[in-house]
């Protein structure tokens, strides 16, 4: 929930973390910890939590007693009941992704009372720095053109991005729906944003065109998704892969890398989008309709066992505000 005293929307000026609330390995049930040893030939010796990402449950890089190193990801029915189905989600799309992938490979997945885990490669690699860091900027962009290469056409079934975001994407349509019956007066919005509301919602009507296409997309690319080691860009945690424009994952990543306040940041990601040739008025539809989600999310009540997600959402919406301006020119 929103700190009390502070109504949801209140404007905040602390970058936030993309960071939630995790389950220490230890804490999972002793039944299934046993089984999740057995399957993988030796006890677990010790387990570091990562803090990286949202998601409530065990995200831990454990070593075995036998000197193996692996990734475990593990999640029960509670606190959020949606985990499950989306740690599946993820087991499904890495199994299938293929092997020149630079994605950690799954080695073992397991349903056991309710609780999904999944096992996968350890990558020694470290999150990008935050705030950016215009050099892994530049290395990130790269690879994701040439992931963009490799995954079009699809070469894992999934639901087209419309499908998998529609419901989500009419950010800015409920917004003004909302103001108009007055259930919401929007003065938490900038004055820009309150100026254009009928505008956004317009052009966010449009997006899913925009953002059609064949190219497998990751849904959710952030730094906390992605590792860089000596020589590789790994990109992690596939639940929401979904098949559309090759350039989506970058506009969607693009709020999330102005909000860090990274020097360059909207000349790098515009310079990228061009080099891929991305039409520039579907790349500002697209990043109108995410602006939107995260803007409308950001003052939804939080979901069960993620109390960081909301504001971390208003920061990435309020991030994107300054771009669709300037790519806009409306005033």
């Amino acid at each position: 929930m929103w700190p009390m005293g502070k109504r949801a929307g209140a404007k905040t000026t602390a970058v936030p973390a993309a960071a939630g609330v995790r389950l220490e390995w230890w804490a999972v049930p002793l039944a299934v910890r046993s089984e999740v040893e057995a399957a993988l030939g030796s006890p677990v010796e010790s387990a570091v939590t990562q803090t990286g990402g949202f998601s409530p449950g065990v995200a831990a890089r454990v070593r075995l007693a036998d000197g193996r190193r692996v990734f475990i990801k593990a999640v029960g029915p509670e606190p959020n009941p949606e985990a499950p189905g989306i740690h599946r989600a993820e087991a499904r799309i890495t199994a299938a992704l293929p092997g020149a992938a630079p994605v950690p490979s799954l080695l073992t997945a397991l349903d056991l009372d309710g609780w999904v885990v999944l096992v996968l490669e350890d990558v020694d690699g470290k999150m990008p720095a935050q705030p950016w860091q215009p050099d892994e900027l530049r290395r990130v962009l790269a690879a994701a053109a040439d992931l963009s290469v490799l995954l079009d056409p699809s070469p894992v079934e999934a639901p087209p991005v419309a499908d998998r975001l529609g419901a989500s994407f009419q950010g800015w349509r409920r917004l003004a729906a909302a103001s108009a019956a007055g259930t919401d007066d929007l003065a938490w919005l900038g004055p820009w944003a309150r100026r254009n509301l009928g505008r956004l919602a317009d052009r966010e009507a449009g997006w899913t065109a925009a953002a059609a296409g064949s190219a497998l997309v990751h849904g959710d690319l952030r730094a906390d998704n992605i590792l860089l080691t000596e020589d590789r860009v790994v990109v992690v945690d596939w639940p929401w892969a979904a098949v559309g424009a090759a350039w989506f994952d970058v506009v969607a990543m693009g709020p999330s890398v102005v909000m860090q306040g990274t020097p360059d940041a909207v000349r790098l990601l515009d310079r990228h989008l061009h080099a891929q040739g991305a039409a520039p008025e579907d790349v500002t539809t697209v990043l109108i309709a995410a602006a939107g989600f995260f803007l409308h999310q950001s003052v939804q009540p939080p979901p069960p066992g993620l109390p960081t997600v909301r504001s971390f959402q208003r920061a990435q919406g309020e991030a994107a505000l300054p771009w669709i301006r300037a790519r806009t020119g409306w005033h």
